[in-house]
């Protein structure tokens, strides 16, 4: 009777100590993943991305990283968020109606609207400095490819037609779209179609933002191992290291728009990890970074 009596008990305890000290296979991690932060016209917002509640949702918070609000609310999946340049509409895309596609929205988050109804995945999308036309990526017809539409989405227009084109963005005069080609940076200008390489891999270039005077681009590139922040001329030249991370990597910079500073997204455990991703701002003069989400 008694070793029967200690075999329960001796079940028990394995049972309480499974619960509260499971093993590794058991203990399961969650890591908040926030993404493509993008700067409000007058620099007091920033919008970003984040799958904080389960699933990719817009949120805005202040330029310090306080006061974080939800402005979608939506089962689907949505992402990389653009302000208008007055401040107005959101552009993001998502996959409420089955498939990717551009969507647009009120500052707060309010009328949803969808501007693109294709077969592949539209992704990425940028307003044009007047407002008037959305740069964005779709594999529509295979390999992504650069399009360009009307505010409204109609009038869509193919501007690239072979390799890979990623992550437009428009020039602060409206007349050229930056973006990464395979895994170097091209400057299109839109009235003569003409192609010009401003990286050349392994000095690699991806997701390019050009500053407010249109003088510089930002881009991340892992050309020193890790991947950082890097800034250059708008023709190429001085291409200069802005980020020092002593783990991990720094991707997908935005310049605010006073150009004193690029926000960017920070992943502790490396782009190919399983580990967070955290919005931070770096001080472009002072070198100085603060992390505004996460961790």
């Amino acid at each position: 009777m008694r070793s029967a009596v200690a075999i329960v008990l001796a079940i028990l305890l394995v049972g309480i100590a499974w619960i509260l000290w499971p093993d590794e296979e058991q203990r399961i991690t969650t890591f908040v993943h926030d993404g493509a932060p993008s700067w409000s016209p007058d620099g007091s917002f920033i919008i970003y991305h984040s799958d904080r509640d389960g699933n990719g949702e817009i949120y805005r918070m202040n330029d310090d990283g306080l006061d974080n609000q939800r402005l979608t609310h939506h089962p689907a999946s949505d992402g990389y968020p653009c302000w208008s340049p007055d401040g107005s509409k959101i552009l993001f895309d998502s996959e409420r109606a089955g498939n990717f596609d551009i969507w647009v929205m009120n500052g707060d988050g309010s009328d949803p609207r969808q501007l693109t109804d294709s077969p592949g995945r539209d992704l990425a999308a940028a307003w044009s400095p007047d407002g008037k036309q959305i740069a964005f990526m779709s594999d529509r017809v295979g390999a992504f490819q650069i399009y360009v539409m009307n505010a409204d989405g109609s009038d869509q227009q193919r501007m690239t037609m072979i390799y890979t084109n990623w992550f437009p963005r428009w020039s602060p005069d409206g007349k050229r779209l930056a973006f990464h080609v395979r895994r170097d940076i091209h400057i299109l200008e839109l009235d003569a179609s003409s192609l010009t390489r401003l990286t050349t891999d392994p000095q690699n270039g991806m997701y390019p933002t050009w500053s407010p005077d249109g003088n510089r681009i930002a881009f991340m590139s892992w050309r020193d191992g890790n991947t950082e922040v890097y800034t250059m001329a708008a023709d190429g030249a001085d291409q200069t290291r802005l980020t020092y991370s002593q783990v991990g990597d720094s991707i997908d910079p935005r310049w605010s728009p006073d150009g004193s500073q690029i926000v960017f997204v920070r992943v502790p455990a490396g782009r190919d990890g399983d580990g967070p991703q955290q919005v931070w701002v770096i001080d472009i003069e002072q070198k100085a970074a603060r992390q505004l989400t996460g961790e």
